[in-house]
C-alpha cells in the first residue's frame, strides 16, 4: 500500500537520524544520510518502506561491526554472531558482511595468520589447539592448513613451557614434572613433543615435600 510522507523530523536523542511520517502517523526512523531523497508529499511503495528500512538497519549493523572489529580482527562467523546477539535480521547481517569484506575488513585467510601468529606470540599452544580454536570460528579447513603450514610448534613448546616453568619452579621436580606435563598437553601439544621439551628441561633442585593442591 505505501503511502505519503507528510513530516520528517530529527530525532531528539539523535541529531543523525529522522522520524518519518507516512499518512500522518509515525512509520520508522532512519539515517539521515539515508533521508535526504524524501522531502513531505514523496509517495513510497512497500517495497521502497522495506529498502529504505533494510538500508537503514545495514548502517546501525555496519557501526555495530565496526565497533566490534576495532578491538582485533574477527573471523566473519564472530561478527555474524555479535550482529545476530543484537538482533539484527539474517538480510542486514549478510549485506553488512559483504560489505565489510569489499574493503577488506573482514577476511577469514587474514584472521586465521593474525590469529596464529598472535597465540605463538602472547600464548603459545599446539597446532591441535590452534586447529580447534580456528574451526571453532567458522573457519574452513583448508584455510585452517594454510595458517598453520609454517607453524614452528617446536618453538611454541619451549616458549610455553619456558613460561611454565618459571611459575612452577618452586615445586619438587616430581610435582614440576607432572603440573608442566598437566599444562603443556591442555595447550595442545603432542605427548611427543611434551616428552621431548621435559628430557631436556632443567628441573627445580629442592628437596620440599610439600605440594600444592592440584589445579
Amino acid at each position: 500500500m505505501g503511502g505519503k510522507v507528510t513530516s520528517l523530523e530529527t530525532q531528539k536523542r539523535s541529531s543523525d537520524r529522522m522520524n518519518v511520517y507516512i499518512d500522518g502517523e509515525f512509520a520508522f526512523g532512519l539515517a539521515t544520510a539515508l533521508a535526504m531523497d524524501l522531502y513531505v508529499g514523496t509517495e513510497l511503495s512497500d517495497e521502497e518502506i522495506a529498502t529504505l528500512k533494510l538500508d537503514d538497519e545495514v548502517e546501525r549493523a555496519r557501526d555495530k561491526a565496526l565497533n566490534y572489529l576495532s578491538y582485533r580482527p574477527r573471523s566473519a562467523r564472530e561478527v555474524r554472531d555479535y550482529l545476530a546477539q543484537k538482533e539484527f535480521s539474517t538480510a542486514a547481517i549478510e549485506e553488512t558482511l559483504e560489505r565489510l569484506r569489499r574493503v577488506d575488513l573482514i577476511d577469514d585467510e587474514a584472521f586465521a595468520h593474525y590469529w596464529v601468529k598472535n597465540r605463538l606470540k602472547f600464548r603459545p599452544k599446539g597446532r591441535r589447539a590452534l586447529s580447534y580454536e580456528l574451526r571453532q570460528k567458522g573457519i574452513d579447513a583448508r584455510t585452517i592448513d594454510q595458517s598453520l603450514a609454517d607453524y614452528d610448534e617446536a618453538a611454541a613448546i619451549e616458549k610455553a613451557a619456558a613460561s611454565h616453568a618459571r611459575r612452577l619452579n618452586h615445586l619438587p621436580p616430581d610435582v614440576f614434572k607432572r603440573r608442566l606435563y598437566g599444562r603443556l598437553a591442555r595447550r595442545g601439544f603432542s605427548y611427543d613433543l611434551i616428552r621431548d621439551i621435559l628430557d631436556t628441561c632443567a628441573f627445580p633442585t629442592s628437596n620440599s615435600s610439600s605440594e600444592e593442591s592440584e589445579a
